[in-house]
């Protein structure tokens, strides 16, 4: 009789821990795919986390307020609105005699002002560019974000519109999120660009999630695969297919992959099987010193070239 009540209990322990741990996923998951109303103050980076902080972060989720447009291009430019599956905001900087036109989707957390200084360099090169704020990001529709699942619709709907215009010679440019967007768009609609240039894109939503737990030097088995089932669940997709390295078996387009040596938020093995499954004409760029962060900042002459390079071949 002692046995049995001791295993009952057991038992008990044990949904009481699996409830709990699946409450606190249901939580983190929902803060990370949705923005919160303006004047939340946002969440520190892991590495700037004291230990009670961390520990409040694990418990509560991250608090990331709804990325707002911060700076406008110093070009002449045209805003555009596109009904996709959400109502998204664009910005169309047109070059005289341009070559093409270079569309640009930011990452996790961003919005399209943040992508003004790459398409300064895009235009110095000769094209015509397009700066996208995805849905639930700047004056897009919504606060919610799927981390370029659902986003993938939205670059297709930037790319269908160019097309529709007339233009033919179209690139696509997108770091981190905004690359992983651009990699299933490719795979789900087909969309056929000149060429893309993507910036760190991880291998996968697991893969992702674990390094969001690694940063903050915290154990990412079971939490990581929970928080992706929750995360998928929650935003109407099943997380663990979320992979861009699949993705890249589809990809025949020239392809220029730019990635930080130490970046902590996507591993060089991540990088390498993305590399390794791309079709058609590709190169790989490795920038030293540098995280997960604009390229520009520190890699500005190399990152210039490594583009026009990709650009005029």
């Amino acid at each position: 009789m002692k046995v049995f009540k001791n295993r009952r209990n057991f038992i008990l322990i044990v949904a009481i821990i699996f409830i709990i741990i699946n409450i606190i996923a249901f939580i983190h998951a929902y803060k990370f795919t949705h923005f919160a109303e303006n004047g939340s103050i946002k969440t520190k980076s892991p590495e700037r986390l004291s230990s009670f902080e961390k520990t409040k972060t694990l418990i509560f989720g991250v608090n990331n307020p709804k990325p707002k447009n911060t700076k406008f291009p110093l070009q002449k430019y045209q805003t555009i609105k596109l009904k996709s599956n959400k109502k998204i905001e664009c910005w169309l900087i047109k070059n005289q005699k341009s070559k093409g036109t270079i569309i640009l989707f930011h990452g996790y957390g961003a919005e399209k002002s943040s992508m003004i200084d790459k398409s300064n360099e895009f235009i110095k090169l000769g094209f015509s560019t397009i700066l996208v704020d995805f849905m639930g990001s700047g004056n897009s529709e919504g606060n919610q974000t799927t981390i370029g699942y659902k986003e993938a619709q939205e670059v297709k709907s930037v790319f269908d519109y160019l097309t529709q215009s007339g233009e033919k010679n179209i690139y696509l440019f997108g770091t981190s999120m905004g690359a992983v967007a651009i990699m299933k768009s490719i795979t789900d609609y087909k969309i056929k660009p000149k060429g893309i240039i993507i910036e760190c894109p991880f291998g996968s939503m697991y893969e992702t999630v674990c390094a969001r737990f690694n940063k903050m030097n915290v154990p990412n088995f079971p939490m990581a695969g929970i928080l992706v089932f929750w995360g998928g669940i929650q935003n109407g997709f099943w997380g663990f297919s979320h992979n861009p390295a699949t993705f890249a078996k589809n990809i025949t387009c020239p392809t220029l992959l730019l990635y930080g040596e130490k970046d902590k938020s996507v591993t060089r093995k991540e990088t390498d099987e993305i590399y390794s499954n791309l079709n058609g004409y590709k190169k790989l760029v490795i920038y030293k010193n540098t995280g997960h962060e604009n390229y520009l900042i520190k890699n500005k002459i190399e990152w210039t070239k490594n583009v026009s390079d990709f650009l005029t071949k």
